[in-house]
């Protein structure tokens, strides 16, 4: 990892136009603007230990951190939803039960799981875990990410129906569905030819979700709409310190923890472990598959270390890690996407007369850089500066849930289960044509099926209390996939639905390539068990010849040619 590292980091700085500062600005509002709806749900359910200023501080400080040194730069982090629920369950656990300091015994939590993610990294459990990882998986991943966003979504609105008069949560409606609506339609102005100039189209298209977040965050403050009370963002417009009140620096005295909580802390350590390591690969995979074109050399381990030592630094600054996050990871590298100069594949399709005829299409490719990975988390770092803070301040809550639905759309648009989705609900007539194993589309419905409902079980089990062990039930997916699946659907379905995430090929594709060498060794054996006993049948009846005796070989037989007996009683055929 270190040796592609160093391929590859030059050339990471020399990548800079305007789809990439586009996207530093988009990925921007998509990390800054939930985290701080999980800042919200922390300040709350921990006590006022981590709030807005915690939440930012860790976003942007972790965020600069990956961008200058992790292997993989496309990747985002950020506060995730599932560490906040277990982050509250440990407060409550340290309040109710264990009677000891929450920011203490979560620093010993983070510092267990540094050191356990640089041991996952040094025994490469990357290579026995995602290696074995096909995009059935990581469709299911990212379609779960999209309902939860549009179920945040939702929750905004509840809590602005609970929260504010009838007026004002009218409003919240028309704000959120404005700024999903005003995003949508600009992300499609590149194909509004004839009109306007195409860097026009073009600069619209890339900052669609920024103009839109602006417009409806101005718009409240416009005519009477200015007097309607409006739910807004909660931060501090207090000195940059912590939100606890007594609090005045970022440091915990963890040492000064019992021994035995010490020791104890191992254990939420290792919850935590789990649910970073599964979580950052899983999105370190979906950012880079092949459908983004990446060429560059990657890594897992290296980015794993790092992000053990970025998990045990949040712990000592008393603020919570940040780890990998979805959908803002692929959604990172669907904004950097762009046609590939001078690149082409040939691909075969049939004219409207039914004849054969080969076209070139343009290759889309991501651009691989740091710039992008710099400049969001640099922006959301400078965010911790009270003035910025209160420009935050100003955020109406329905433009984030327009936001989060417009995340979710934006997500679930690129994920193959909506194009197979579709294909349900078209006529046969107009589905296009299966490879020669395929016999019809009912095998891929029901494949395309069977991840919805995944999808909708493991989505119904997050709202539960078990929602922080989610990662692990799709990484069951991994060995049920493998194990199982090719008991129900035929090779040559699964081959064409599914592939390894990691590599090249599919699962289906390796399995004949074992069936082939067994088959070739079982060939040798027979031919080698016949050649046996025609010589065994030569020497019972007396008959053998001159050439035979050459061939099996005296104790000074120099022959290249003929059949030779092994000690073991097994016949070898010479050159």
């Amino acid at each position: 990892d270190c040796k592609n590292w160093l391929r590859r980091y030059p050339s990471d700085w020399t990548v800079f136009n305007q789809i990439v500062l586009a996207s530093a600005v988009y990925v921007f509002f998509t990390n800054l603007l939930p985290g701080l709806t999980f800042a919200g749900d922390l300040y709350v359910q921990t006590g006022k230990h981590w709030g807005t200023i915690e939440v930012v501080f860790s976003t942007g400080l972790c965020g600069v951190i990956f961008s200058l040194f992790s292997i993989q730069p496309l990747t985002i982090l950020g506060v995730t939803g599932p560490f906040s629920v277990l982050a509250e369950n440990i407060y409550s656990l340290c309040e109710t039960s264990f009677h000891v300091d929450f920011l203490s015994f979560m620093a010993w939590a983070l510092i267990h799981s540094g050191w356990m993610h640089i041991l996952l990294a040094i025994f490469n459990a990357h290579e026995w875990t995602m290696l074995y990882v096909t995009e059935f998986s990581c469709e299911i991943f990212s379609l779960l990410n999209s309902i939860i966003y549009f179920h945040k979504a939702v929750q905004e609105l509840q809590r602005a129906q609970t929260e504010l008069p009838t007026a004002s949560f009218l409003y919240a409606i028309i704000g959120a569905i404005g700024t999903f609506v005003l995003a949508l339609f600009l992300s499609y102005a590149e194909s509004w030819e004839p009109l306007f100039h195409k860097y026009i189209r073009m600069g619209l298209r890339e900052y669609a979700a920024a103009i839109s977040i602006i417009f409806f965050i101005g718009m409240p403050h416009v005519g009477v709409l200015e007097g309607i009370p409006k739910g807004t963002l909660p931060v501090s417009s207090e000195a940059f310190q912590p939100s606890l009140p007594g609090r005045t620096h970022f440091y915990v005295k963890f040492w000064e923890l019992p021994g035995p909580w010490i020791a104890a802390a191992m254990v939420p350590g290792a919850i935590i472990t789990v649910l970073f390591f599964f979580d950052h690969e899983i999105s370190s995979i979906i950012c880079t598959i092949k459908r983004f074109g990446t060429r560059k050399p990657t890594g897992y381990a290296l980015d794993i270390v790092l992000l053990g030592l970025t998990t045990a630094l949040c712990g000592i600054l008393g603020i919570p890690p940040a780890n990998g996050l979805l959908p803002q990871a692929p959604l990172h590298s669907q904004s950097l996407m762009h046609t590939a100069k001078d690149e082409h594949v040939e691909k075969t399709v049939l004219d409207k007369y039914g004849l054969e005829r080969t076209v070139h299409e343009p290759v889309q490719r991501v651009y691989e850089q740091r710039w992008s990975s710099f400049l969001h988390a640099g922006a959301i770092l400078a965010f911790i500066a009270p003035p910025l803070q209160l420009v935050l301040g100003l955020t109406p809550t329905s433009v984030l849930a327009g936001l989060f639905i417009f995340m979710g759309q934006q997500s679930l648009a690129s994920n193959p289960i909506l194009k197979r989705t579709l294909h349900m609900l078209t006529p046969p007539s107009e589905l296009p044509d299966l490879p020669a194993g395929v016999k019809s589309y009912w095998p891929i419905h029901a494949y395309t099926l069977f991840e919805i409902i995944m999808t909708v079980v493991i989505f119904i089990v997050t709202l539960t209390v078990a929602g922080p062990a989610f990662p692990v039930i799709i990484i069951a997916l991994v060995p049920f996939r493998l194990l199982a699946m090719n008991r129900i659907w035929s090779k040559e379905t699964l081959r064409y639905v599914d592939r390894w995430a990691c590599r090249d090929g599919t699962p289906e594709d390796e399995e004949d390539e074992r069936q082939a060498s067994v088959a070739a060794e079982g060939g040798e054996g027979v031919v080698r068990t016949r050649v046996v006993d025609e010589v065994e049948s030569d020497r019972e009846k007396g008959g053998e010849s001159e050439d035979v005796e050459k061939g099996i070989g005296g104790a000074g037989s120099g022959s290249s040619s003929g059949i030779e007996v092994e000690e073991h009683g097994i016949a070898r055929v010479g050159r």
